[in-house]
């Protein structure tokens, strides 16, 4: 029987635990499809199925894919394969994909999983050069927190050694921003592992002891130089 195509989700929103959710919603083994097989999902009449399919896709990262994967992202209409597109996207497109990125991300949307998909995609196309802060700088201007939450969790990730002016433009927005409703802090707290200063040293001091177990972890960790072990990425 074909999965579901729309997940439920009572009371105060969590991103996090919306996205374990998802985890374990997509259960069929994507992982088993070849790369013509992802393809031809792209095009499937089910949502479901379409995601699946850039699903794989995103995991091969093929850059031969990036077109059918550029085009099946701009007729999508169900947040669930669109998340995963433009996941793909990322993995497999270029600089001249940012554009499109950015338009999707200035598109008026409800809060959904798209956006930080949208943010993650853009800080991986983006750069310039492996460290530009440019797109992350971009992603928290536009003052969407799902956006700003992608492009933190790929600076995280991508460990990027940032210019303490734009470490101290993702201290400021994260500051004024997080609560437990989003846990902006967690990525952050991951990425810092890389920075230096003051500044830095009193934000993870503080992430250390923090409620949330995931940041006070990845808080220590980075205290003593070290990159957390990241939680998987649906």
């Amino acid at each position: 029987m074909e999965e579901q195509e729309s997940i439920p989700v009572t009371g105060m929103w969590n991103y996090p635990r919306c996205i374990d959710n998802l985890r374990t919603w997509d259960r069929p083994n994507w992982m088993a499809l070849s790369r013509d097989e992802a393809l031809t999902l792209l095009t499937d009449s089910l949502p479901a199925r379409r995601r699946r399919g850039a699903k794989r896709l995103r995991a091969l990262a093929d850059p031969t894919t990036a077109a059918q994967v550029r085009a099946a992202l701009e007729r999508e209409t169900t947040w669930e394969a669109k998340y995963q597109l433009s996941m793909a996207l990322g993995t497999t497109g270029s600089r001249e994909d940012v554009e499109l990125l950015k338009r999707l991300a200035l598109q008026p949307r409800s809060a959904t999983a798209v956006n930080s998909a949208l943010g993650d995609s853009i800080v991986r196309l983006g750069r310039d050069f492996d460290n530009d802060p440019a797109p992350v700088v971009w992603c928290l201007q536009q003052d969407v927190e799902l956006l700003a939450y992608g492009a933190l969790r790929a600076v995280a990730m991508l460990r990027l050694q940032l210019p303490d002016t734009t470490v101290d433009a993702i201290l400021d927005y994260v500051e004024a921003n997080d609560s437990n409703r989003m846990n902006l802090t967690y990525w952050p707290a991951i990425a810092a592992a890389g920075w230096s200063g003051p500044r830095v040293r009193a934000f993870l001091t503080r992430c250390s002891q923090d409620s949330r177990q995931d940041v006070a972890d990845a808080a220590t960790d980075a205290l003593n130089g070290r990159y957390r072990k990241h939680m998987n990425v649906w």
